[in-house]
């Protein structure tokens, strides 16, 4: 599949730039899969307004792959996203699936991912840790062989690699590639991205979207001013592919409106960028920073959890949960910045994302 063959409200939809929240996992107390709740799951961020959903990715657990369960987690969000009648009625979406393993695995997703009619994968590149630059691009080239690619510099903190800027100038290159979240919360390392993608002179096919949960809202207002070939060439980041967004859906998205607004009429007010500070304060308390993000995918489920989205923190590694002294952060970051949570929107639509059609 090319890119070429999205369609094209999807794809300007993700070159717009688009809020779409990694989708997390459902479970129950004996750690299966909560089919019910999934769906609930992915009903909330389409009536949110998300743009789309990333679904088998690395708030979805990775660990999806060894429990049987990355295909049936990726066809029923993409059920719900061809079914469910979102609040605001049915628009286009863009639908990313998790790539992950080595080649011919992560070439094996694709494949479910594209039968499934998911739109581009999000490549993951922790199980090549060890490859030189060469077998890394190959890599990547044989993947985006099946599917368009979202690259993904995933930070070292959970697993990923250390990623420079040739790397990414001769990713930005392979014709199949859409898009890059940006994720290595690392603030160099973030340029590096930019640079590459400017350096290969792939700015207008291949869209930015941030992950760097710790920076989102001064990620999206920046504009990226870099020369090439002694000319300036200005490149914004459009969007985010966040963990961060799998709760708090809707404010995202309401959030993202607001900056495109401000960069639109090129006037950014001072309360929009003190706003940075605070998801940033939230995204602490969330990700469980004081513990090296130990706690990153369970804080995420401790908003849903007493939302009622979700029953409970459970993940697929029971050595995964809420680290000490993590439940009381997110709730002063909670009680602190009201504005920034679902709660009131959840609980008047929860038991419509909970029914069985």
């Amino acid at each position: 599949m090319r890119h070429s063959e999205i369609p094209l409200a999807s794809l300007a939809l993700l070159r717009r730039g688009a809020a779409i929240p990694a989708h997390l996992l459902a479970l129950d107390a004996g750690r299966r899969l909560d089919e019910r709740r999934q769906r609930a799951l992915s009903r909330y961020y389409l009536d949110a307004g998300a743009g789309g959903m990333a679904v088998g990715v690395h708030s979805t657990q990775f660990a999806i792959r060894e429990a049987g369960l990355y295909a049936p987690v990726l066809e029923l969000a993409m059920h719900e996203a061809l079914t469910w009648k979102p609040l605001d009625g049915r628009r286009p979406l863009f639908m990313i699936a998790g790539l992950a393993g080595p080649t011919a695995q992560a070439r094996a997703e694709a494949e479910t991912a594209q039968s499934l009619g998911y739109h581009a994968g999000l490549l993951s590149l922790a199980a090549m840790k060890g490859a030189g630059e060469d077998a890394l691009i190959d890599h990547c080239a044989a993947v985006a062989e099946v599917m368009p690619l979202v690259g993904f510099y995933l930070q070292p903190a959970v697993g990923g690699l250390h990623l420079p800027a040739s790397f990414w100038r001769r990713f930005a290159a392979i014709d199949n590639v859409v898009a890059i979240k940006i994720a290595p919360f690392n603030r160099y390392r973030t340029l590096d991205v930019v640079r590459g993608v400017v350096e290969a002179g792939a700015e207008s096919r291949v869209t930015l979207y941030t992950g760097n949960d710790d920076h989102i809202v001064l990620d999206l207002l920046t504009p990226f001013v870099l020369l090439r070939e002694g000319l300036p060439v200005t490149v914004r980041i459009r969007g985010g592919l966040l963990g961060h967004w799998s709760v708090g859906t809707r404010r995202a998205v309401q959030l993202l409106a607001r900056i495109h607004e401000a960069v639109a009429a090129d006037k950014v007010p001072t309360d929009l960028l003190a706003l940075d500070a605070q998801v940033t304060d939230c995204n602490a308390a969330l990700f469980d920073v004081a513990h090296d993000f130990h706690g990153c995918i369970a804080g995420c489920h401790e908003v849903l959890r007493r939302q009622g989205l979700l029953d409970g923190t459970w993940c697929l590694d029971p050595q995964e949960g809420l680290s000490p002294g993590q439940a009381d952060e997110l709730t002063r970051v909670h009680d602190t910045y009201p504005e920034l949570h679902d709660d009131a929107f959840v609980a008047a639509h929860l038991p419509r994302w909970l029914s069985q059609h």
